[in-house]
């Protein structure tokens, strides 16, 4: 795969993980629930203490960081920056370790799993593979 396929690919991951995100924090500052098809887990997950960080919804901080892969997604694939590109990368690994916290939270210690955070934790895990890819056939 070229930047020309990779560059949008990644894009289109950091804008669906954007989506949920945004989703979530609207949910959130509207005082709604996010829709769990049937299930509690949403609403489990989304009333619990883990939902904020440092009295932040933790869904900004899924905007921001979406946002930015995005911008730098962008950024690489229509520059052909290397920088951009690894920034990706690390934002992605560091992305990682945030969704594979914040799931470990929702199996272990609040007990109820919610289908959008899963969603987001998903577009986390494509966007960085990917842009694990675009640094492998890049150098």
């Amino acid at each position: 795969m070229t930047r020309a396929r990779l560059g949008p690919a990644i894009a289109i991951g950091a804008v669906i993980g954007l989506a949920i995100a945004t989703y979530l924090l609207y949910t959130r500052l509207t005082g709604g629930i996010p829709a769990c098809g049937g299930s509690s887990g949403c609403e489990t997950v989304a009333l619990s203490e883990y939902a904020t960080l440092l009295g932040l919804p933790v869904a900004l901080y899924g905007v921001g960081y979406s946002g930015l892969v995005l911008l730098l997604a962008l950024a690489w694939w229509r520059t052909g920056d290397r920088r951009a590109i690894l920034a990706v990368y690390g934002l992605g690994f560091a992305g990682l370790l945030a969704v594979g916290y914040l799931t470990y939270l929702e199996i272990f210690v609040i007990g109820a799993i919610c289908i959008w955070c899963v969603a987001y934790a998903v577009s986390v895990v494509a966007t960085f593979g990917l842009a694990a890819l675009a640094v492998i056939r890049t150098s």
